[in-house]
């Protein structure tokens, strides 16, 4: 079977409007349904130290030992999994009731990360609000500064920057106009769908082309359709107008 894309061209110009009116709808649907679950988040970070002092009468407190940099760089992963423990969540909780959270949920707001192959740390929270993972990153610090080197028998953490607010900050998840993109290109598809089956419903004989499939007989002749100018009786009653030469009725083209 052959298809002739004039034919379905010519079916989609026709009926263009569906597709129209299908890709607005869907189109300001998916606007609203991103607008309405858009959720901005925001995150603030602070960063710390973690090694191990030498000697305390040989160095300074910003001098640290090339030893202590290699034990305490493979105790990254004790002191990530360390953040998250109730010891932690559950102290930052009680000393901060003002960030109205559990321990549970404070657990999954905070994170720590390693930054390169250094002793440096950032600890890290997101929040629907700026202000809040602010505060949720510097309390979070402070706990951890002092709760770790009693659980580790260590007193090498050092506060290097806190969190700070910042003006006009930027969320970490923009705005995605991929639902709106996916509806469109659905809302297409819909509306050619729904011209494609309305023609194949529509069974009325249109064209030679219709005769010859349906009867199998050739044309004799073809009427042309036109548009009638002439004047026209108005239902239920004409219109009477008044002329020179009398009283004549007469209706609207």
């Amino acid at each position: 079977m052959e298809i002739d894309l004039k034919v379905y061209l010519n079916m989609i110009r026709k009926r263009l409007w569906i597709v129209v009116v299908t890709l607005a709808i869907f189109t300001l649907a998916a606007n609203y349904y991103s607008n309405r679950n858009y959720q901005p988040v925001y995150q603030a970070s602070s960063k710390i130290i973690i090694a191990e002092k030498a000697s305390a009468d040989a160095f300074s407190a910003s001098q640290f030992s090339f030893g202590g940099m290699s034990v305490d760089t493979s105790m990254i992963g004790t002191y990530k999994e360390i953040i998250k423990l109730p010891l932690i969540m559950d102290k930052v909780v009680q000393r901060h009731p003002d960030l109205n959270l559990t321990a549970d949920q404070l657990a999954t707001k905070i994170s720590l990360i390693s930054i390169g192959e250094t002793q440096l740390m950032a600890i890290v929270a997101t929040d629907s609000s700026h202000e809040k993972a602010v505060r949720i990153a510097n309390s979070v610090t402070e706990v951890f500064q002092a709760e770790v080197p009693k659980l580790l028998n260590l007193d090498n953490i050092e506060i290097l920057t806190k969190a700070k607010s910042v003006p006009n900050p930027k969320p970490i998840n923009e705005k995605s106009s991929r639902n709106i993109a996916l509806a469109a290109a659905a809302s297409v598809v819909i509306g050619v769908g729904i011209i494609v089956v309305l023609d194949f419903l529509d069974d009325s004989i249109r064209t030679v082309k219709d005769v010859k499939s349906v009867f199998h007989a050739p044309t004799l002749a073809v009427v042309p359709k036109r548009r009638e100018r002439g004047l026209k009786r108005l239902w239920p009653f004409p219109l009477r107008k008044k002329g020179r030469s009398g009283d004549t009725y007469a209706a609207k083209s």
